[in-house]
C-alpha cells in the first residue's frame, strides 16, 4: 500500500475527524471497522480548498441484522468545515465487493487511515483480490472517465485542473488493468503511474499538473497538455480489451457469508 506522509492531514483536522467518528459510533451504536480518506487527498492531488472525504465501514449489533425489515445500511453526516463523513454497513460492503465494486476496492486501499483497521479488514482485502473482475472494473473506470471528460476533452479550450484529474485517474486505472488484470488498480496517483509504466514525458506532464492543483483552488483552469489528452482518449476506449472473470465462484459468496457471521458474532 502506498504511504502518504502524516502531513497530508493537518493534526487539528485529524483530531476533529477522529472525534466525529467516535461521536458517530456512539450515536449510532456501531463499531467502526475502518476509517479512511477517499478523495483527492488520498489520491495525492489535493487543492488547497479540497474537502476531507472520510469514508468508513462499520458493523452493528447482531440483533439489528435479525429484524424482519432491513434497516438503512449507510450512515451520512452533513458536510461541516469541509469534512464529509459517509459510511457503509459491512453487509452492504461485502455484497458490493462480490460484484467487484470499485468504490469499496479503493477504500480498503486508501493510504490515509484515521484509525487502526479491525483485523477483519485483511480478510476483506483478500476477498477483494480473489473476486476481482478486471473487465467490470475497467468498464466502471472508463464510464467514470468519460463522464468526467464530457464536453471538454474533444475541445481545445482551457479546462479546470480538477476535471483533468477526474478523467486522468480513471484512464490510468484502465491502463493498469490492461497491463495486469490480476491486480486491483492502486488508489494513489503515484502508484497508478508506476503500475501503468508511463513514458517519462507523461510522468513529467502529470507532475506539472499535480503541482498546479496544489497551488490553485478546485475550479482554477489549467493549460491543456496534448499528450495527456491523447492518453485519456486512448485508455478510456480500451476497457473491452481487459479480460473478465469467467464466472462467479460460489466459494466466494460462502467466504463472504462466513466473514460477515464472524464479525457480527464477535
Amino acid at each position: 500500500m502506498t504511504t502518504i506522509g502524516n502531513d497530508a492531514i493537518p493534526p487539528a483536522v485529524r483530531q476533529d475527524i477522529e472525534l466525529r467518528l467516535a461521536t458517530v459510533a456512539a450515536d449510532e451504536r456501531v463499531h467502526m471497522l475502518m476509517a479512511v480518506e477517499s478523495g483527492s487527498r488520498a489520491w495525492d492531488f489535493p487543492s488547497p480548498d479540497s474537502d476531507y472525504d472520510v469514508r468508513f465501514l462499520y458493523v452493528r449489533r447482531r440483533d439489528w441484522y435479525l429484524q424482519l425489515q432491513a434497516g438503512r445500511d449507510v450512515i451520512e453526516r452533513p458536510i461541516v468545515d469541509e469534512i464529509d463523513l459517509n459510511g457503509w454497513d459491512i453487509r452492504k460492503a461485502l455484497g458490493l465487493l462480490l460484484k467487484s465494486n470499485a468504490v469499496i476496492s479503493e477504500w480498503i486501499e486508501s493510504p490515509i487511515r484515521y484509525m487502526p483497521d479491525h483485523p477483519v479488514i485483511e480478510r476483506v482485502r483478500a476477498l477483494a483480490d480473489d473476486v476481482l473482475d478486471a473487465r467490470a472494473l475497467a468498464h466502471h473506470y472508463a464510464s467514470l472517465g468519460r463522464n468526467a471528460a464530457d464536453r471538454w476533452l474533444d475541445g481545445d479550450g482551457d479546462v479546470p485542473v480538477k476535471k483533468y484529474f477526474y478523467a486522468l485517474r480513471p484512464a490510468l486505472a484502465v491502463r493498469c488493468l490492461r497491463i495486469d488484470p490480476t491486480l486491483r488498480p492502486p488508489m494513489n496517483l503515484q502508484a497508478l503511474m508506476a503500475a501503468g509504466d508511463l513514458p517519462e514525458g507523461l510522468v513529467r506532464d502529470i507532475a506539472m499538473l499535480v503541482d498546479a492543483k496544489r497551488r490553485t483552488n478546485e475550479h482554477a483552469n489549467g493549460t491543456r497538455m496534448p499528450a495527456l489528452d491523447a492518453l485519456i482518449r486512448s485508455e478510456l476506449v480500451r476497457a473491452p480489451e481487459v479480460p473478465g472473470r469467467a464466472q462467479s465462484d460460489e466459494r466466494h459468496r460462502e467466504r463472504a457469508d462466513q466473514l460477515f457471521l464472524d464479525i457480527v458474532n464477535t
